[in-house]
């Protein structure tokens, strides 16, 4: 999504403008250009544009937040103190205490957005500028965006007030929450009448299309069908959940599951046939590893970098369905997303840093496991790894941008100590660097995917153009392939799995049965890392007591100068001269990670139950 709050300003402007020059007798009749009184909102589409324009605001940065929802998962852990992370992390989060809070997931904000869709609502139907064309597609947009907004709170808190009217003054604005079913059934609603206006309209990168509506409607049904969101599923797997004495406040209490996956598996199906194809989901075969290093670097950069490898002409059409985008014109936080995650020894602040769990999980090329119990594997973990790990992951001695600093002049990354003739040299992207070691990554490991490569943004302090994709082909084909999975159809979920798997050079998959589940659930777990998807996906699987409670493992490098080899100066990697040993170490010191039941929900505010006193708690917060 292009920025579009900001297009208010300049709507506003454009329009007042208009009207200061057709009406010049008027001319002290104005008012701020940022501001328009209600009673010719609907009167001007430049003023109708402008306000549901204001409504994806809502969308935020999407997920490049220098606190990413990957740092509550499996995925990452978050380098700096004092920003709630670890209330979460270690489940002390409470209805006074919610820890971190991104904006894009909020109560407040989220309702605060839907209260502009509802004026919205309200509005359209009174316009009287002559083009019904744009009134049609700003209204698709408008139930886009609250379909979308009560899906964001459906997902994190289960059922919500629904509200679908704008409140004035002194009206009562005490609701109950209204049940699972029913807001999903609220948001599919939307979602139909939204697709039926946007079918047919001209596709606007960043803006609501038809096929947006149908993505989004594809990942609604599939959580529906999921484990947590069928209760009697969920109250045998949890004690907390099953004591709960709403649950119809947490998924479907009754009915047909089948049905549900049936429903799931046929909407993820009908995005994969109105888009067409996805970028390069056509292939029979796996690739090279060079192609899929290409293939999988061109999706993570979206057509918003220059570096050769990252191609960029890939379009909405073929990948992305729904993005936010960032303009060259505007100074926004998530263009210095590379600033935010990249190494300390680039003078960057090392946010988000991947944990061995995550990097355990990439497959080797050959597509079988990586095992520390393999002398092989032990002895040289980054060694002929999958593609998407090198795209994904930074580690000691991956290649990166040219640091422009005599002590590397190899322009590699430096997370190990390294001991040459007794002397002790500490890399310079660790805690112990000479440069900003206050921001060295704690994991040995640092973030890559969604990093500008381009070299002429070293250090990351310039702004780099990376879109944020809320919707991808790519998920649809994990809906469908899931869907498949859960209702017998294995022959063709391992059709479409191997699609995402050749673009990225792997070899296809044969396994059945539970084994295909969790090989799918582990691929999905690849192709989407750091995409915001293995928060939820832990949690409907009802897997996190086994994954995202689990206490965070660090690595631990150590290279020796090999007796009678002469030591390169300054250091750099040199698997001839050196001798590396990696050892996993459990951290123990700045996150103890646990997980209960209670965190499958996040509680909803203390001050919202104290304003409101017909808000059920979730459970476990009572």
């Amino acid at each position: 999504m292009k920025k579009k709050i900001t297009y208010i300003n300049i709507l506003f402007l454009v329009s007042v403008g208009f009207l200061f020059t057709a009406c010049k007798r008027d001319f002290l009749n104005t008012y701020p250009a940022n501001q328009a009184p209600s009673s010719i909102t609907w009167t001007d589409p430049a003023f109708a544009q402008a306000f549901v324009h204001g409504i994806y605001g809502g969308l935020y940065e999407g997920g490049f937040d220098e606190q990413m929802l990957a740092c509550i998962t499996d995925e990452a852990i978050f380098t700096h103190a004092g920003r709630g992370i670890n209330t979460i992390n270690e489940g002390t989060l409470n209805p006074s205490n919610e820890g971190w809070v991104n904006r894009h997931t909020s109560w407040l904000d989220m309702y605060n957005f839907i209260r502009r869709a509802n004026l919205a609502m309200e509005g359209l139907p009174t316009a009287t500028f002559d083009d019904a064309t744009l009134k049609q597609r700003l209204e698709g947009e408008t139930r886009f965006l609250r379909a979308y907004y009560y899906h964001q709170l459906l997902r994190f808190y289960g059922g919500v007030p629904i509200i679908k009217k704008s409140y004035g003054l002194n009206e009562d604005y005490k609701l109950p929450r209204n049940t699972y079913a029913e807001v999903s059934a609220f948001i599919l609603n939307d979602l139909d009448s939204a697709y039926l206006l946007l079918k047919g309209k001209t596709r606007v990168r960043g803006n609501a299309s038809d096929l947006a509506v149908l993505a989004l409607k594809s990942r609604q049904l599939l959580y529906d069908a999921s484990d947590l969101h069928d209760m009697p599923t969920a109250k045998a797997k949890s004690t907390v959940l099953a004591a709960f004495a709403n649950p119809e406040l947490l998924g479907f209490v009754s009915g047909d599951r089948v049905a549900r996956w049936t429903a799931a598996r046929d909407a993820a199906k009908a995005v994969l046939d109105q888009a067409g194809s996805g970028y390069k989901t056509d292939l029979t075969a796996p690739v090279t590893f060079d192609e899929g290093k290409k293939n999988y670097l061109t999706i993570a950069m979206a057509g918003g970098s220059k570096h050769p490898d990252a191609n960029p002409a890939i379009t909405s059409t073929k990948e992305i369905i729904f993005e936010r985008t960032f303009s060259p014109d505007l100074n926004e936080g998530a263009q210095q997303h590379g600033l935010r995650q990249g190494p300390n020894g680039y003078n960057n602040w090392a946010g988000n840093t991947p944990i061995q769990e995550l990097v355990d999980d990439y497959e080797m090329m050959d597509g079988s496991k990586f095992d520390w119990s393999n002398p092989a594997h032990k002895s040289d973990p980054y060694e002929n790894r999958e593609p998407r790990f090198y795209v994904s992951i930074l580690y000691d001695g991956a290649p990166w941008k040219p640091r422009g600093r005599t002590a590397d002049p190899a322009n590699e990354i430096q997370t190990g100590t390294y001991f040459v003739n007794g002397t002790k040299i500490n890399g310079i992207d660790t805690r112990q660097s000479t440069i900003e070691n206050w921001n060295g990554s704690f994991s040995g490991y640092y973030f890559r995917k969604f990093i500008d490569p381009d070299p002429n943004l070293r250090d990351n302090t310039g702004r780099q153009y990376i879109p944020w994709a809320y919707f991808r082909y790519t998920e649809a084909i994990f809906n469908y392939v899931e869907a498949c999975i859960e209702l017998g159809q294995e022959d063709e979920a391992r059709t479409w799995l191997n699609k995402i798997r050749f673009r990225a050079g792997m070899p296809a998959i044969t396994e059945s049965g539970d084994a295909l589940r969790q090989r799918y659930r582990n691929e999905k777990r690849i192709e989407m890392a750091f995409e915001e998807q293995r928060y939820f996906d832990a949690r409907r699987w009802m897997i996190a007591p086994q994954t995202l409670g689990r206490q965070t493992t660090y690595i631990q490098i150590e290279g020796v100068l090999k007796a009678g080899a002469t030591a390169p100066s300054p250091y750099r990697k040199d698997k001839t001269k050196f001798d590396y040993t990696y050892l996993p170490v459990v951290n123990n010191g700045l996150e103890k990670r646990t997980w209960v039941d209670k965190m499958y929900f996040r509680p909803i505010r203390l001050d919202e139950t104290q304003r409101n006193n017909l808000l059920i708690q979730n459970p476990g917060y009572q």
